[in-house]
């Protein structure tokens, strides 16, 4: 992997890491869209039918499996918080990049998405205390932290670019 791209849900880790692919001419991950393929189900089925263990179990694999890969890795919000995502991540030498944003944004860009189950299972209090929680567990296995608030997709690329080693 070329860079590892964490943060909480509705960040910019997909949006982001499929544009910085596009811009350095590699291939884009998704983890959950790998672990989606690799369980034949989608996260909110898995979540349901099997829970959140069988899913961090799941996610672990996944992202071992994925750092042998080429290309820019976009994680799940969750995934830093499990201790052994979060030692792989910093064992890694892949640089890790924490994408932030204030609380009034991300409730805008989640509390409207049915796909994502803890956004259905939690109210925006509760949602917002699950991010202040994650923050020091993101900050732990960044090597770059970008606020993501007031910049445009592509400021956010070029910020990346630039820091990125080449």
């Amino acid at each position: 992997m070329q860079a590892i791209l964490v943060g909480f849900m509705g960040s910019g880790k997909t949006t982001i890491g499929s544009l910085l692919a596009q811009q350095l001419r590699t291939q884009h991950y998704d983890l959950d869209d790998l672990i989606v393929q690799q369980a034949g189900r989608s996260i909110t089925e898995i979540f349901a039918q099997s829970g959140e263990e069988y899913f961090r179990h799941l996610e672990q694999q996944t992202l071992s499996q994925a750092l042998t890969n080429k290309g820019i890795l976009s994680t799940g919000g969750g995934t830093p918080t499990i201790a052994p995502n979060a030692a792989v991540l910093k064992a890694s030498s892949t640089p890790v990049i924490w994408l932030t944003a204030k609380d009034q944004t991300i409730l805008e860009r989640v509390t409207q998405d049915q796909s994502r189950p803890l956004v259905n299972d939690l109210d925006q209090n509760s949602l917002l205390q699950l991010k202040q929680k994650r923050e020091t567990l993101y900050a732990a296995v960044a090597d770059l932290t970008i606020t993501t608030d007031y910049l445009t997709p592509l400021q956010i690329v070029q910020k990346i670019q630039e820091w990125l080693p080449n």
